[in-house]
């Protein structure tokens, strides 16, 4: 059961918002390079990338497993957005942006 990754609306939909995060992330605090933005970074790409590795496993159970990672990874990255709006970090628009897609996800593709 292997899929054209790039094709799925799910991997789309996270691909966006990475896109998204990282762009909301060239306004934070430097001094939180090594720290909130390296870790919102890096939570953004996992999302889309436990999506395409998943769609190269042989079953759906497999697929499943990897589209659980990707919700986790989620939930970590809207922890993390919310301590920005906690500490009124960046721009609130795009991180009020960043906050409904990555629910947007949650919500409709990621759950079973």
């Amino acid at each position: 059961m292997k899929h054209n990754f790039k094709s799925l609306r799910i991997w789309q939909k996270a691909m966006g918002l990475t896109d998204f995060v990282y762009d909301y992330c060239k306004g934070l605090p430097i001094e939180e390079r090594y720290n909130l933005i390296d870790q919102l970074n890096r939570c953004s790409c996992s999302i889309p990338s436990n999506i395409a590795e998943g769609s190269g496993k042989r079953t759906k159970a497999h697929f499943a497993e990897f589209l659980t990672t990707s919700l986790t990874s989620s939930f970590e990255l809207e922890t993390q957005l919310l301590i920005c709006e906690r500490r009124k970090y960046g721009s609130s628009d795009k991180l009020k942006q960043c906050l409904a897609l990555v629910i947007e996800l949650q919500k409709n593709d990621l759950q079973f």
